[in-house]
């Protein structure tokens, strides 16, 4: 990578932004691809800057591309998918853990407790890890239908699965009946 990788809050400025741009060599790109389980990573960069968000906050914007190569879900075959996206974080600086055990972060908060430092590179794993595509499937790729069941009996279909099929001709022979 670059050799700027952290921020240290207290010598960033707080009345003009300070630029980052990441674009990791190819060892960095090998540790990336193997923690995050891809099969290839490629034109992996990151651009953007950090700034000063009111008197104590600070927030990271900036753009995040790169080209992954996944496993297909159905049959393992290679697939690629470029991922361009914009990336945002807020940096708290009075961040307090909610109190209930059930919470949940609203979708799409960006907010992050601040800490001294500010590291481009960990925010770009991270929007990299949730932007992958959780199902990557190669083009034309599909399930078959797959039945099983004990030999000797005959296997439930997605049709016998439909739970007003029996209705149906139930409806259509009362129907006979008037």
């Amino acid at each position: 990578m670059s050799n700027q990788t952290s921020l240290r809050v207290a010598d960033l400025p707080q009345n003009a932004p300070t630029p980052f741009d990441l674009r990791p060599d190819s060892k960095a790109l090998e540790a990336i691809r193997d923690d995050l389980g891809l099969l290839g990573l490629r034109k992996l960069s990151f651009t953007g800057d950090v700034r000063a968000h009111g008197k104590r906050d600070w927030a990271l914007s900036g753009k995040m591309g790169a080209t992954v190569i996944q496993p297909c879900v159905v049959t393992l075959e290679p697939v690629t998918t470029r991922i361009d996206i914009p990336v945002t974080r807020i940096f708290v600086a009075d961040w307090s853990d909610p109190d209930e055990e059930e919470f949940e972060i609203p979708e799409g908060d960006e907010s992050e407790p601040l800490g001294p430092e500010i590291d481009p590179s960990l925010v770009m794993i991270e929007a990299l890890s949730l932007a992958l595509p959780q199902y990557p499937r190669k083009d034309g790729a599909a399930l078959d239908q797959a039945d099983f069941t004990e030999p000797g009996k005959q296997a439930m279909t997605d049709e016998d699965a439909k739970p007003f099929a029996g209705l149906a001709g139930l409806r259509d022979a009362l129907k006979k009946d008037e």
